[in-house]
């Protein structure tokens, strides 16, 4: 008998499925109604969801997101590169004679000042020069005084009429000569001098001292063999790329001298990344196989942060826009039509507005097309289609304002998450496949129905019939 019912069971089933497919779900509906004032199970109009159905379009569920207002202030444009930290002055000392190292006054690294003593040569054959130039000349200065003696007994014999004037005139001649000699005599001393002062090697500038390539009793050639490399670190420079577009506003702020160069140093400790100079020098030329112009700043570093050789990030600012409206990159949103954010209007709903992007610095943008004060959405925003309810949420990612994000629409509406009609179901106890769970229990049952079984589409958003369980009145 059970066998029975259930098979007569199945073919209403068909049967009410046959009759949907032919006549639709109008007809579906009357002769549901009919049932009904007949006694069989009524037939429940679909859900609101069930766009299949019904044919309407079902209400988006809110959207929960994040805002921020946009900004009206003054907005710096920064540039931002790479540079390479390059010393002030890099000298490499070489010897200007040849000779022997005699000693050794520095270690490697050591910073040294200005006309310190470096390196001391072997001067002793220099010495003799001196001296033997100094002893020339006295003995040229013997002879001069000798002549001068024979030019005054010329001029006594000339007044008493015993010589000519031709004598005199050749003594005259003698003294001129040897006062030139000893002027000649002077300079070879002074020659010799500057040999021997070439023996002391002192430093140019001040800066930190390389690796000293020589020792005590080394052998050096000069101008040939290197001794030590001095290298100034404080002040130094940081030399980077400027583009071509910008090179009229550097200018213009190197006449004024109020353009601030910042460099980024991570490797230090976090009050101390950030090191501030100031520009000093643009190239005359733009490169033409990169389109930008050599500029180099200058910083102090007395602390020796910044080394030679170096790379680090550089910020510079070439221009300040006034009274800009600034937004986060982030809220634009870049597709084919171009650039545009959603703004936050009357009702809290979501309006996709076309912007224009002016500059952008980090992770601000200047924008026009937006007022300032508005709402931008930020985070969310690719779940928001223009119209889209909106929902705030904190910052953080906390809840929504006034509660759960969409609970009050969903209870309002009476939809679950999954957008079945849940009073719906429980009232018509309806399973997913549009069957009357009340017709298939009275059939398990052994109970004939009271009348044919009442079936309704399934919604078009609905599970598949083997995840839901059939309900009994």
């Amino acid at each position: 008998m059970n066998k029975l019912l259930m098979v007569g069971a199945a073919a209403v089933v068909a049967g009410a499925g046959a009759a949907i497919w032919f006549y639709g779900p109008g007809k579906a509906m009357q002769e549901g109604q009919a049932s009904a004032a007949s006694g069989a199970a009524p037939v429940v109009p679909p859900a609101s969801g069930a766009s299949g159905a019904s044919g309407a379009t079902p209400p988006a569920p809110p959207v929960s997101v994040t805002v921020v207002r946009a900004q009206q202030r003054d907005f710096e444009v920064q540039l931002d590169s790479t540079g390479a930290v390059s010393a002030l002055s890099s000298v490499e000392l070489r010897p200007q004679v040849s000779s022997v190292i005699k000693q050794v006054h520095i270690r490697e690294g050591d910073f040294v000042k200005a006309g310190q003593l470096l390196f001391t040569l072997d001067v002793r054959a220099d010495e003799a020069n001196v001296s033997k130039a100094k002893a020339q000349l006295e003995k040229d200065q013997a002879t001069l005084n000798d002549a001068q003696r024979q030019l005054a007994r010329s001029r006594d014999l000339l007044a008493q009429n015993f010589v000519s004037q031709g004598a005199v005139d050749t003594s005259q001649a003698l003294v001129d000569a040897q006062a030139a000699v000893l002027v000649a005599d002077r300079a070879a001393i002074s020659a010799a001098a500057v040999a021997l002062g070439y023996g002391r090697i002192t430093a140019p500038s001040a800066g930190r001292a390389g690796a000293v390539n020589v020792f005590a009793g080394s052998s050096v050639q000069a101008n040939t063999t290197p001794l030590v490399t001095i290298t100034q670190l404080d002040p130094v420079a940081v030399s980077f790329n400027l583009p071509q577009r910008n090179v009229g506003d550097a200018l213009a702020a190197l006449k004024a001298g109020n353009v601030p160069v910042a460099v980024l140093l991570p490797q230090q400790p976090k009050a101390q990344q950030i090191r501030t100079g100031k520009l000093q020098f643009v190239d005359s030329s733009v490169d033409a196989n990169s389109g930008t112009v050599k500029v180099k700043a200058v910083f102090d570093n007395k602390d020796a942060a910044l080394w030679p050789g170096a790379f680090v990030n550089v910020k510079m600012g070439v221009e300040t826009i006034k009274d800009a409206v600034v937004v986060p990159q982030a809220a634009i949103v870049q597709n084919a039509r171009g650039r545009s954010v959603y703004v936050v209007e009357a009702g809290g709903k979501a309006a996709l507005r076309p912007i224009e992007l002016l500059q952008s610095a980090g992770l601000e943008a200047v924008v026009s097309g937006v007022r300032a004060g508005e709402k931008i959405v930020l985070d969310g925003r690719q779940n928001v289609r223009p119209g889209s309810q909106l929902i705030e949420r904190a910052p953080d990612g906390g809840g929504a304002r006034g509660g759960r994000p969409g609970a009050a629409a969903s209870e309002a509406s009476g939809v679950s998450a999954s957008g079945v009609v849940a009073s719906s179901v429980v009232a018509s106890s309806v399973v997913a496949s549009g069957v009357v769970a009340s017709g298939v229990a009275g059939a398990t049952s052994g109970t004939p129905p009271a009348g044919p079984a009442a079936v309704i589409p399934p919604p078009a958003f609905a599970p598949a019939a083997s995840s839901q369980k059939a309900v009994r009145p």
